[in-house]
């Protein structure tokens, strides 16, 4: 029985989304907060990408688009979760621009994303196994 790749989808997406907002969150050190939500969600990212290749069982293609949908979702909650505290905190900037983010921070997120992980499940497939799928 295939698992469940929707499942790993959306846990993949709201961790993106929980550690884009968790680790902006303290005001010191700011630089090493950032690299390390950098470094934490490159672990979730390539652990996905392995996940429908090794477990699943995804072709290339499909994984990639999976992984690419998880980080588009985790670029929609950090646009929300901006928006959020701009309600809360008085914004100086307009609104509507977190509104525009709401559907950009997706697609700026979604195109990378798919381009990278189409190359690492190449690279995945060739080092384990040799597959050719």
């Amino acid at each position: 029985m295939r698992a469940n790749w929707l499942w790993a989808l959306i846990l993949a997406g709201a961790s993106y989304g929980f550690i884009g907002i968790a680790f902006a969150i303290p005001s010191s050190h700011a630089h090493a907060w950032r690299l390390a939500a950098w470094a934490v969600s490159g672990v979730i990212y390539i652990l996905h990408i392995a996940y429908e290749q090794y477990w699943v069982g995804a072709a290339r293609f499909r994984a990639a688009a999976h992984v690419a949908i998880g980080a588009a979702i985790g670029g929609f909650l950090i646009a929300a979760g901006a928006l959020v505290h701009a309600v809360i905190f008085s914004a100086p900037v307009p609104l509507w621009r977190f509104g525009v983010a709401l559907f950009a921070f997706p697609i700026i997120t979604f195109v990378p994303a798919l381009l990278v992980a189409l190359v690492l499940a190449f690279v995945l497939s060739r080092l384990i196994n040799g597959t050719r799928r």
